[in-house]
């Protein structure tokens, strides 16, 4: 699934090519995704110019003009291409044509994707956004408000780095990542790490979203930015999908387990497992 590096680099090209053009037609061809596509998409939005491209978590939020928001989401296997040939490709279920013949196509063999219309005074109270957490990027992201978040949490740290009401964005590839960086063991109880060891946490889980960003994100199976360029961090992986591999600081052959259906690497060595649970609850100061 693209994580927030993957869908802030799709942010960035359709910013870059479509930010200001209008909108001439949209084409739908498959209207069954994760949920079907509104009926009204087409009609509420052609004619209408493109004033503003962000993102919410792994959510991708287009204004029009009159305030109209086209909310997406890749699921697991979505693209977003640019300027796709004609006809429609296998997959492809949605082309939103531009002036200046610009295309914007929708592509998702697995169709677990989202292509929702919203107004944009309803973004606030739509509970699939509201439910976020805080943006690991944001400017007041820091150990503080990560050991806020944490406290009380009796799951382990990597599936709470996953649980998107704790933290918006951070997906399987960078929480593994993230957690080698700052040197935690995937399962020690979140609620366990001390102010500093929340703040090394806060620290790595930046660096390393950073770090993906500059690379374009990872291409694994599906991904690619809008103008179909393959992200590059892949071949910078400490230790997803490096199992058996030996650990770049220490040699011990990095390690995989299984936790609630997905695959957890980490080095056995410099992740050493710490912490239990107490039971008590700490305060938001």
């Amino acid at each position: 699934m693209p994580e927030l590096p993957e869908v802030e680099t799709v942010r960035r090209g359709l910013l870059r090519h479509l930010l200001g053009r209008r909108l001439v037609r949209v084409e739908v061809r498959e209207p069954r995704l994760r949920r079907p596509v509104p009926a009204e998409l087409a009609p509420a939005l052609a004619g209408r110019r493109l004033e503003r491209v962000e993102r919410r978590g792994k959510y991708l939020l287009l204004t029009f003009a009159g305030k109209r928001v086209l909310l997406l989401h890749l699921g697991m296997s979505g693209r977003l291409l640019l300027d796709r040939p004609e006809p429609f490709s296998r997959h492809e279920h949605l082309r939103f044509g531009f002036e200046g013949g610009r295309r914007l196509s929708f592509i998702d063999p697995r169709r677990f994707g989202i292509v929702d219309l919203l107004a944009e005074a309803e973004l606030e109270r739509d509970p699939r956004l509201r439910a976020l957490g805080p943006e690991p990027l944001a400017e007041g992201f820091d150990g503080t408000l990560l050991w806020c978040r944490l406290q009380g949490r009796r799951l382990g740290l990597k599936a709470a780095l996953l649980d998107q009401t704790i933290l918006a964005g951070l997906g399987n590839i960078y929480a593994c990542e993230a957690l080698y960086h700052a040197r935690l063991h995937p399962l020690r109880p979140a609620g366990s790490l001390s102010r500093q060891g929340c703040r090394r946490l806060a620290a790595a889980i930046r660096h390393t979203l950073e770090a993906a960003l500059a690379a374009g994100g990872s291409s694994l199976r599906d991904f690619v930015a809008a103008d179909g360029m393959l992200g590059l961090f892949q071949h910078r992986f400490a230790v997803y999908g490096r199992e058996g591999e030996p650990c770049g600081r220490c040699g011990r052959a990095i390690q995989r387990l299984r936790e609630g259906g997905r695959s957890t690497f980490y080095c056995p060595k410099c992740q050493r497992r710490r912490g239990h649970w107490t039971g008590g609850r700490g305060r938001c100061l």
